[in-house]
This record gives C-alpha cells, structure tokens and sequence, in this order.
C-alpha cells in the first residue's frame, strides 16, 4: 500500500522510519528541513547553546574556587557557524536513515486537493496519508509584534543581545533566559500570570533563587506594545532591550482545513489510534496538539505508522517526563491516575547530592533538590519534581516505573551505578525503607 507521509519532524520521520521497517512503500514530504523544529530551530538549538553555558557556568565556578583561572571569550558568531555545520550534518543522517529502509524523501510544500496530494505540482497517489506539519510560534495580537523575535531568530542573531525582554511564562521562555544571561545578556522575562506554573513551589523557589538569580522576572505583567529596542507593559514600565515571544505554539494545520475535522484551537482531531475523521488519514505530532513534545510526537508518529500498516496500536498519555534544559537540569513527572487530596499523600524533600556534576556544587550549596509526592495508603509514586545534573534521565527512568504501576517495594532490588544514578537510588530508598 502506498503511504505517505507530510511533514518529517519527530513525528512523520520516525513514522516513516517505522512504516518502511514494516516494509511499506513511504513518500515522506518536507517543506524546508528535515527533523522539524527539533532539530532546526528548538531543543536542539537550546541544547547546543545550553551545553556552553553549562561550561562557562562551571568555568566561573573553578575560578571561584582558586584553581583554574581562565578568561573566556564568546564568539557568537562562530556558535552560530558551529550549530549550523552540525545541523546539516544531521539532516544528511536523517534522510540516509529514512532512505535506507526504502523510503522516499523529497522536498516541497505539500497541498491536498480534492483529497490528492500534490508537491511539486505533482500529484500523489496514496492509500493512507499521515498529516504531521507541527507548530509554529505564537505571536500574540500585540501593537509592534513584527519586531518581537521568537525561537526562529535564535540562529539570525549577530551577537548575544546586550538586553533582552522575553515575553511569556513557561519553559521556552525559562530556557531562553537561562541562555541569554549565562551568556551575558540583561534579561527581563514577562509573564502574563505565573512563571513556570509547571514546577512544584519550592522546585522553583530554587530555580529563580540558585539556578537563575540575575534574571529578573516580571509576573502578572502585561504587554502593550512591543518596540525594536524596548517593551511597553500596560502599567506604563518601558523596558530597554529587544523583545522576544515565548507564547506557545500555534499547529500548521492550514494544509488541512476543510479536509479533516479541526478542534476549536485549530489543531487536528485525532483518537487514541491516532485517526482523523476521514478513514486512512492520520495526524500526530504538534499539529495535533497536546504536549509539545518530541519523545511525544515521536510515539504519535509511530502509533499512526503501525495503524496505517494494520497493526492496531494506542498511544497512551499517562506519566510524561518533562524537563527545563538549564545549567543544572530541572525535571518532573505527574501520575495523572493518582488524583490526591492533602491529607491522601505524603511529601518528601530531598537535599541533592553530590552525583554526577554536582560536586565542585557542594562547597556553594547549590547541589540540587527533589521533591517527591506520593501516596502512602497505596504506596504509589504520585509526583517528582527534582533538580540535578542526572534528573533527565532520573526521571525518564522513575516515570517509567510510575506508567507500568510498580508499587514502592518493587523498588528494593533497584541497584545503581555509581556514581551516575545516584540520585535515583536516594530518591528510592528514601520512599522505600
């Protein structure tokens, strides 16, 4: 049967990767790069610029501590150059990946016309169509939006802004600030209602506190306009810097409008199976909406993949990890099956500990902290929030273990490595024993 598939973020390149290890025939369409925002212009960016902030936050530390003395340098420039060198790198690797299992890629912006597919003013024939187009940054209704930068602009900078205002609350506007003044910017963040509402209190009391002091963040502040060098909030406060939206995503869902049912926010409706309303048309990924994730839309991408080769699959939303790409990483998870009152769960806070990058904290006491809820009567892991050089994968690990439902006394034979899931084996054993 003839596949094909629009779109190759996460989401359409790892369903067509599946769908051509099923052994069927796949046409995957991109519009500009291959891998989406991931790797062209979102996490991966921010992870490439986050690793050197991370060094030069521990090259200030060393320096603080007496026994190296450095002076660094920052080329933005050369980043920039850097980033993008490794970027086409890897969009070679994805297209060789997907081609290797019989895959065809080709590039251009796809339509659908009376139900046909039609890239290149060519028309494609198809027996099953997987709708995997993404997001793109929102940009509020603001007086001047069109001198705001967003996520897109990262790598179109000449140099690391001298002042930045970064509207927006959540956790692209947290990882953006985190960059920019690791990096030696100035930087406001405005956020409309609460900053990283996300985060349990006290795991961001030390976000702002120990991971983020010379930010200054604005909550409950508006914007009425938006300069090229400078803010206006509606309280009449002018900020000096440039703008920058971190106001969610809207889903590129344009190529399907009139041709598949669309949820009152614009993003595609879809099932459990990952299906529209019109049969052998699937969709996954952000256009989808929901979390906007790529460990996410890489698991939609799959689950429509295996519906569309006939082996019935779900996809299933419980317990997702998340994380906050800063100089120490932040992480957390929620088992939404255990819906807690106050006086049903229990709160442990943990002190974090000197595992992997974190010992050269200690003598500033900045080693990290985990906070974990649980529910005592079924012994059940209800909620983590943790902060440690390791969390990322701690928590991948320990939201796993939350998803299969594994009690606490599963947990006892847990062994780890030392020194690198250290912070696993304290948050266990503190729940267990």
């Amino acid at each position: 049967m003839k596949n094909i598939v629009i779109g190759s973020g996460p989401a359409g390149r790892l369903g067509s990767l599946e769908l051509g290890k099923l052994g069927e025939d796949v046409t995957l369409i991109e519009k500009n790069h291959i891998a989406g925002t991931c790797l062209n212009e979102g996490c991966m960016v921010v992870c490439a610029l986050t690793d050197i902030t991370k060094f030069i936050d521990e090259n200030n530390r060393f320096n603080k501590h007496g026994f190296l003395k450095s002076q660094i340098e920052i080329s933005y420039e050369k980043i920039v150059e850097k980033i993008t060198e490794t970027q086409q790198m890897l969009r070679k690797l994805n297209q060789m990946e997907n081609e290797s299992v019989g895959n065809n890629v080709i590039y251009g912006e796809a339509k659908i016309e009376d139900g046909e597919v039609i890239v290149n003013n060519e028309s494609f024939e198809w027996d099953n169509l997987m709708i995997a187009t993404g997001a793109r940054p929102f940009i509020p209704d603001v007086k001047g939006k069109e001198f705001g930068l967003t996520n897109k602009d990262i790598l179109k900078l000449d140099d690391v802004p001298e002042k930045l205002n970064i509207i927006g609350g959540g956790i692209i506007a947290c990882e953006i600030a985190n960059i920019y003044s690791t990096l030696g910017s100035e930087v406001n963040v405005l956020a409309r209602s609460t900053f990283l509402k996300e985060l349990a209190p006290e795991t961001k009391r030390y976000v702002l506190e120990k991971l983020m002091p010379d930010v200054n963040i604005m909550e409950n502040t508006n914007v009425s306009e938006v300069f090229k060098d400078k803010v206006l909030t509606t309280d009449n406060q002018e900020l000096e810097g440039i703008p920058f939206f971190a106001t969610g995503r809207t889903p590129n869902s344009e190529i399907a409008e009139g041709f598949v049912e669309l949820n009152p926010d614009k993003t595609i409706k879809v099932n459990e199976m990952m299906q529209t309303n019109v049969d052998n048309v699937y969709a996954a990924g952000d256009v989808t909406g929901g979390y906007q994730l790529t460990p996410v839309a890489r698991k939609e991408g799959i689950t429509a993949a295996r519906n569309m080769a006939k082996y019935a699959n779900k996809i299933s939303y419980d317990c997702i990890p998340q994380t906050l790409s800063l100089n120490t990483e932040v992480s957390f998870v929620k088992n939404e099956k255990l819906d807690l009152d106050d006086d049903e769960k229990s709160t442990i806070a943990i002190p974090g500990i000197a595992g992997p990058g974190a010992f050269w904290k200690i003598l500033e006491g900045n080693t990290g902290y985990t906070e974990i809820d649980f529910d005592g009567k079924n012994n059940k892991i209800a909620k983590i929030n943790s902060i440690s050089p390791s969390s990322t994968s701690d928590i991948a690990y320990l939201s796993y273990l939350m998803r299969m439902d594994y009690d606490l006394d599963d947990y006892g034979e847990f062994l780890e490595v030392h020194p690198s899931t250290d912070t696993n084996y304290k948050i266990i054993k503190n729940l267990w024993l």
